[in-house]
């Protein structure tokens, strides 16, 4: 991006949680206010400047990203293409990475070799969270069935 430098993780408690939080009720007031705007002006700080246009996904995105850090959370941003190496992905999941490199070797994640490395991108590994939530949920829901027939 030109000669900016792009910030793109927060490191926990690095942001004031107040100025944090008052931002993300403004945010989330204004659009609650305009459900139908695809598109957010965010007026000019200088006299007849142009108001910036956000798009409404990014809009929402800065929301999300304002409540963790009112919350004293870090956040990273990461594009989806982006490619991770076994121990980032093993972190992301919360699992050991030897646990992490059976799920490869069994498939349940796609992956490629660099070299001897393995490399997973976080839309592969998203599209794993997913899949193991939707899982999760119907065996919880298999379960309540179960008790509710047995009557416990």
């Amino acid at each position: 991006m030109g000669g900016i430098q792009v910030k793109r993780s927060i490191e926990p408690g690095s942001m004031d949680a107040q100025v944090a939080a008052r931002a993300v009720r403004r945010i989330k007031d204004y659009l609650m206010r305009h459900p139908e705007k695809e598109v957010i002006p965010v007026a000019g700080e200088i006299g007849n400047e142009e108001a910036l246009i956000l798009p409404r996904d990014a809009v929402s995105l800065l929301a999300y990203i304002l409540a963790q850090a009112a919350e004293g959370r870090g956040v990273s941003v990461v594009p989806s293409h982006a490619e991770l190496t076994t121990q980032q992905a093993a972190d992301m999941l919360n699992v050991s990475r030897p646990y992490l490199i059976r799920l490869l070797e069994d498939g349940a994640v796609p992956y490629r070799l660099v070299g001897k490395h393995r490399r997973i991108t976080v839309e592969d590994l998203m599209a794993y969270i997913r899949r193991d939530d939707l899982k999760r949920r119907s065996a919880a829901d298999d379960l309540a069935s179960l008790g509710q027939e047995l009557g416990i």
